[in-house]
């Protein structure tokens, strides 16, 4: 038996104010309340006693929708993030050259070229001026459009001749050639002749996107790694090796379509694992982003009127990949980001009703053009909303010429969502945003970048910051079926502390200036400022 009286905390937040202690006891909580009161409780018996000098003691923060494994490899690649123009990324991409030996590839992510003036993305032609001797590949920040030079193309055997994919597509100039870009499944052939990461490479790569996330405060993260790991035995043997070397952190882990035949040989159903990595739902797409315009909207894109976006999968195709899931028990969370995704997404889920005996709900991911129709149709549902809200940082203003005016009303309608009684989690996306939760919640709190003033993008969406706090807490222990163990600070629930240097509650400001100063999970100090 373990027990450690943690003291001298702030709880006001977490609900609790004036306590300022708590007991744990075999990593669950056992009391709450003043520590000189906990410490007469003890009678006695020995405890080990951890101070937090006076900092602001939050439930213990979950991510609800990261690539841990991608963020963690993004570390080592060219991060564009913050470039204000294709000159500021074609000067990385000639310095990284100048320091790669001639034929390795330079991989960069996160360039959003609606952030620079003139809004245009470097073409091939420029890549080519840059370098021939190495194939470049960029992932834009959405992470559904990439760019790639000549070399590139080559390598991935793709012509101006090449056929586009049903859900993808290869981006041509007016007179039929390829001008660089490439477009959601069209970028399988570039995937497949890029020199794959061995074992301890992507253990590394969770290894250190774990690390950081402990120390932006966060004690667990849902995340969908697959695509990367290569097989659900890697997945489970990285994180179990990390455990045993004393790595403390939580993951609820959703699974890939395309490996739930691998699930299904090694009997893991949903739910399944421990309290430091479990199973989740089945993760597939329905669409792709805004950015790139293949988000699937109903009508056409108000400023490219010639495009409504990519469907990833026919009705049916969706239809089949969910029914598929139901019959060994697994809920599902698709991305679906235009009306029309979540048209065909309700629809799929509808198709093959998820049991009412089942432990985990459906997640509908992103959800970030909809109609009062489609909320009406989710509030009728057991789903959760897997929100992003630092997106609206990201994406306005120029998501609204993409939309046009008549679809903003329902627009990252985060509140309307909530006052649907659509439960909500909270998370980043990263690697496409940053990791950081007090980033998201700033932005769920202002509907405004960092800097700036203003009454917030679609002012009328904006959460106050207990409700952006819960997203990251009792939202995000929800989606993952969790709400009885974790999420918020109260007796029997796991000792997960996420312990700050001030109170973010009380200035949407403080989000951004906020500091960890330590991170407990399960009981035990997993990071500590000092």
């Amino acid at each position: 038996m373990t027990l450690t009286l943690f003291k001298n905390g702030n709880l006001s937040a977490a609900g609790h104010p004036g306590d300022d202690a708590v007991l744990v006891e075999d990593g669950l909580i056992r009391a709450i309340g003043n520590g000189s009161e906990l410490s007469l409780q003890l009678a006695g018996r020995r405890a080990a006693v951890v101070d937090w000098d006076g900092g602001h003691v939050l439930p213990g923060l979950t991510d609800a929708h990261v690539h841990l494994g991608m963020h963690g490899m993004k570390l080592d690649m060219l991060d564009f993030t913050g470039m204000t123009s294709k000159e500021e990324m074609l000067q990385a991409i000639r310095e990284r050259a100048a320091l790669t030996p001639p034929g390795e590839w330079i991989l960069g992510l996160n360039w959003n070229e609606n952030e620079f003036r003139p809004a245009a993305a470097p073409h091939l032609s420029e890549l080519d001026a840059v370098t021939q001797q190495h194939p470049v590949f960029l992932t834009r920040t959405c992470f559904h459009a990439f760019l790639g030079n000549s070399e590139a193309f080559r390598r991935a055997g793709v012509t101006a001749s090449t056929p586009d994919f049903a859900s993808g597509a290869y981006g041509r100039d007016s007179g039929g050639g390829l001008n660089g870009w490439i477009y959601e499944d069209a970028v399988q052939p570039f995937n497949e002749v890029q020199p794959a990461p061995d074992y301890a490479a992507l253990k590394q790569a969770v290894r250190r996107g774990i690390a950081d996330a402990l120390s932006l405060g966060l004690t667990a993260v849902h995340t969908e790694d697959l695509r990367l790991l290569g097989s659900v035995e890697t997945m489970l043997r990285i994180h179990r090796e990390l455990r045993e070397e004393g790595m403390l952190f939580r993951t609820h882990q959703l699974l890939y379509y395309a490996y739930l035949q691998e699930a299904e040989q090694l009997g893991l159903a949903a739910g399944s694992g421990d309290e430091w990595l479990r199973l989740g739902a089945v993760k597939l797409f329905a669409d792709g982003a805004i950015g790139g315009r293949t988000a699937l909207l109903e009508q056409p894109y108000s400023d490219a009127p010639e495009t409504s976006g990519i469907a990833i999968h026919t009705q049916e195709g969706l239809n089949d990949i969910v029914s598929a899931a139901r019959r060994l028990g697994y809920p599902v969370a698709v991305h679906a980001i235009g009306d029309a995704a979540a048209r065909m997404t309700l629809a799929a889920m509808q198709h093959q009703p998820l049991r009412p005996d089942a432990a985990l709900p459906d997640r509908f991911i992103h959800a970030q053009v909809l109609n009062r129709g489609l909320v009406e149709q989710m509030a009728s549902m057991r789903l959760i909303a897997d929100i992003q809200p630092r997106f609206v940082a990201s994406d306005f203003p120029w998501v609204l010429d993409r939309v046009g005016p008549e679809r903003a009303g329902y627009l990252y309608a985060w509140k309307k969502l909530l006052a649907a009684g659509i439960p909500c989690a909270g998370g980043s996306d990263a690697p496409i945003e940053p990791l950081s939760p007090f980033l998201g919640m700033h932005a769920a709190v202002t509907r405004c970048r960092p800097g700036e003033r203003h009454e917030g993008y679609l002012p009328e969406e904006r959460l106050n910051p207990a409700e952006a706090l819960r997203l990251f807490t009792e939202g995000s222990a929800s989606a993952a079926g969790e709400q009885r163990e974790r999420g918020r600070i109260a007796p029997g629930f796991r000792a997960d502390f996420t312990v700050t240097d001030r109170d973010i509650t009380a200035d949407a400001e403080e989000m951004l200036n906020v500091k960890v100063r330590m991170t407990v999970v399960n009981g035990a100090v997993a990071y500590s400022a000092d």
